[in-house]
Formats: structure tokens, sequence, C-alpha cells
């Protein structure tokens, strides 16, 4: 069985949605054994209730010395995937790099449209809207130095409402979120221990 480490730093509703998928049997191949957070947040407290380990590396919210201690957290725990859930600090291309296929994230839009530096939560959304796009989504996608440029796993489209806020246009992708994320870790997971 993969060891699964999930990286949170807001609510924890991937999170929530990754242990629910775990409970029903979805992820056969991978346990989720910790969260991580660079900050306090609600992430942490679903995660220790649900009974992971919990760990917060808050004071380093970006560089070189979040990515150490990340790294030094994965290691010592023996993880095999680490889920960005809502992870909102940079990670160090040294780190995505000895991570390579290994290390994946969600993103509130169909990348490569409305991804990189600055483009997480609303501001996505707010972006679309003001773009005028007809439809948006999420993607997961493999962590690589390049913010929101690895390698595209999956995506889930919404259709944009013609009365849509950044608000309402994020509840209805984070909806797909929890459907397409748990099942895209399967995917990965199942290919692992199929090889």
């Amino acid at each position: 069985m993969l060891r699964l480490a999930v990286l949170a730093s807001g609510n924890g509703s991937n999170l929530q949605a990754i242990l629910d998928a775990y409970e029903g049997g979805l992820l056969r191949n991978l346990q989720p054994v910790l969260c991580v957070a660079d900050r306090s947040c609600k992430a942490l407290e679903r995660a220790a209730a649900w009974g992971l380990e919990t760990v917060l590396l808050e004071g380093k919210h970006n560089g070189e010395k979040l990515s150490e201690a990340l790294g030094r957290q994965l290691s010592d725990r023996r993880i095999d995937i680490a889920a960005l859930a809502g992870w909102l600090s940079i990670i160090s291309g040294k780190l995505t790099r000895e991570w390579t296929g290994r290390m994946v994230n969600i993103h509130p839009s169909l990348l490569p449209e409305y991804g990189g530096r600055g483009m997480y939560g609303e501001q996505v959304h707010k972006a679309v809207l003001d773009a005028g796009e007809k439809q948006s989504g999420c993607t997961v996608h493999f962590v690589t130095d390049s913010i929101d440029g690895g390698k595209i796993l999956g995506q889930s489209r919404v259709k944009v409402l013609k009365n849509d806020t950044p608000d309402s246009l994020a509840a209805r992708i984070l909806i797909e979120e929890h459907q397409l994320y748990p099942k895209i870790l399967a995917d990965l997971t199942d290919s692992f221990t199929a090889e």
C-alpha cells in the first residue's frame, strides 16, 4: 500500500474528499497517513479528527526553507505520493524535481489557461468571468518547477452561467474537484502498483 501525504493551506474540502474516497474503497492502493499545512487552517482539524498525523510548517511560507522542511517530513514518513490540495506556498524546483511523477496538484481552472503565479482561489474565477469564458473547470496535474505547468492528468469542465459570480462558479467547480481528484489519485496509484 502506497503512503499518501496531503498538503493543504485552507478549508481542507479536497482532503476530506480524498479521505472519503479512501473509506469508500476507491483508493485501493493508497493510504492517507499525513497532512502537512503551511499555516494554521481547517484542514489540520479535519485531518486530526480523521486520525491522520498532522504537521504545521508555520512561518516557512515560501522558498527553500519551506521546501527543505517539507522534504524532510515526506522523507521521514516514507511518503510515496504527495497531493497538494489547496496548498498555497511555492515549492522549490529542487524538491519538485526530487518528486517528479509523485507530486500532484489540483487547480481550479482548465489549465493551461488561468494558471501560474498569483492564480489561485477567487483570482482564478474572477479572471475567467472577466474574460467572458463560456466554460471553466478544474485540472489535476503533476507538480513541476513551472507553477501549474506540469503534465495534465485529468480535467473536469463546468459551464459558466450568465449570472455567475466568482463564488458561485467556485462552488460548482469545487464539486467537480471532489470527484476528479480522488479518481485521478486512484488511477495514478493503480498504475504504480501495476508496474
